[in-house]
């Protein structure tokens, strides 16, 4: 559990005057579990996925952010940055590079090697975004236009319908 995640997010917002609010609440191990618990909707969810592209001389570490309720399609991100494949980063790396645990990821990159991208679908549909904030038991709700403004992501389509 990464208080420092939570610390370097909130520092970074407050910095540039973002409107957002802190939830704490139980540990919920399924999206539409915390979801509920906040009292969003589950598209509201940046769901944050630590990923490899290798191919073509590529190899890149990617942060993917989409909307809770989607499901990344991994060859998009490997078309995207000119790569053949993209896999999911094993915990341990997902530890090194982001300093949080599955699911306690933020949509925000604090490492030079991990590339943020995110597709556009969640910046269009809510005008605000949850999600966890380096634990497991807290949560950031945050002005959508605000977190487009800070981050300034590469936005690539990858987000498909959930199975």
């Amino acid at each position: 559990m990464s208080e420092k995640t939570f610390e370097n997010l909130t520092a970074l917002l407050r910095e540039n005057q973002a409107c957002f609010r802190v939830v704490e609440h139980p540990t919920a191990g399924k999206s539409e579990e915390v979801a509920k618990i906040r009292g969003t909707a589950i598209g509201q969810g940046a769901k944050a996925l630590v990923c490899k592209v290798k191919g073509n001389g590529v190899k890149q570490a990617v942060l993917a952010v989409l909307p809770a309720d989607k499901q990344a399609d991994l060859g998009k991100i490997a078309e995207y940055l000119g790569g053949t494949k993209t896999s999911l980063a094993s915990p341990k790396e997902v530890n090194e590079l982001t300093d949080c645990v599955f699911g306690a990821i933020p949509p925000f990159s604090f490492h030079p090697a991990l590339k943020l991208i995110v597709d556009p679908s969640l910046l269009e549909r809510y005008d605000e975004l949850a999600f966890n904030a380096g634990t497991l038991e807290r949560s950031v709700i945050l002005n959508t236009q605000d977190y487009a403004r800070i981050v300034e992501p590469d936005l690539v389509a990858f987000a498909q319908a959930a199975k």
